[in-house]
């Protein structure tokens, strides 16, 4: 019985190339579709928009982390992909008592790109997935260099405020984006203050699109709090999702900086 890795270490043993997967994490929902696992997928979550047409006709699973244990046991997976940031660890630990679960861990391009390969490996899509990787290289590779990081602050909640520390996937990705995160020095996702981002003094506020979805009044209330840095909204997808959906982010990355310029 082969033995595979995840990226938190565990050793996850398969029979043979599963041909009933459950994907419980967005951006890999969408990764699975583009190595062209259409029949192999049995059931997502309620948060896997994309493609639009998974999302239309696919059995949902529940969500991130309220997953539905029983309809999951009902479908019996050969394979359950997860990740260790966006799902319960309690109900993760569950399912593996009872079917492979792969998880993933990822905190910058390089192990986004470890698990397009290591997922085309056990899904039997290995080819298409070098390929893939391939070109996202290509496209991040084509962004220009950055000589001039604008001072940013990245906020993905509203009530409280939070933002996006070092050791997070959104940090490498503002870094790749050519900003420069004025909340390096924290952890994780920490929670903050007006006074807190004022005193860092940023010159761009960057308002997610998710979890949290800013809308236009959260930024003219922001401008108003915190005059001194330029409030915008941007597309959360682009800087937090980590599958196949990278092939579009350098692209969005340089029309952003065009806007700011």
């Amino acid at each position: 019985m082969p033995a595979f890795a995840d990226q938190t270490g565990k050793e996850v043993y398969l029979p043979g190339i599963p041909a009933k997967i459950i994907s419980v994490v967005p951006s890999q929902t969408e990764l699975l579709y583009d190595l062209g696992l259409e029949q192999e997928v049995i059931a997502i979550t309620k948060f896997c928009i994309h493609p639009a047409k998974w999302f239309i006709n696919k059995t949902k699973a529940g969500g991130t982390k309220n997953l539905n244990l029983a309809l999951i046991h009902q479908l019996a997976p050969d394979l359950i992909i997860a990740n260790k940031e966006e799902n319960t660890k309690e109900q993760i630990d569950e399912l593996a008592n009872h079917y492979p679960v792969w998880v993933s861990d990822i905190n910058n391009l390089s192990e986004a790109y470890d698990m397009i390969i290591q997922l085309g490996e056990i899904t039997g899509k290995k080819e298409i997935a070098a390929t893939l990787v391939r070109a996202i290289q290509s496209k991040f590779n084509s962004l220009p260099g950055h000589k001039n990081r604008l001072r940013a602050a990245y906020l993905i909640w509203h009530k409280p405020l939070m933002t996006t520390g070092s050791n997070t996937f959104i940090h490498s990705m503002l870094h790749e984006a050519g900003f420069d995160n004025v909340f390096k020095d924290c952890l994780r996702y920490p929670t903050t203050t007006i006074d807190d981002i004022n005193a860092r003094k940023p010159e761009l506020i960057l308002l997610s699109s998710e979890p949290f979805p800013f809308t236009e009044k959260h930024a003219e209330e922001l401008q108003q709090l915190i005059p001194e840095a330029k409030v915008i909204l941007v597309d959360g997808e682009m800087f937090s999702w980590y599958g196949s959906h990278l092939l579009q982010s350098p692209g969005y990355f340089q029309q952003l900086k065009k806007r700011l310029v």
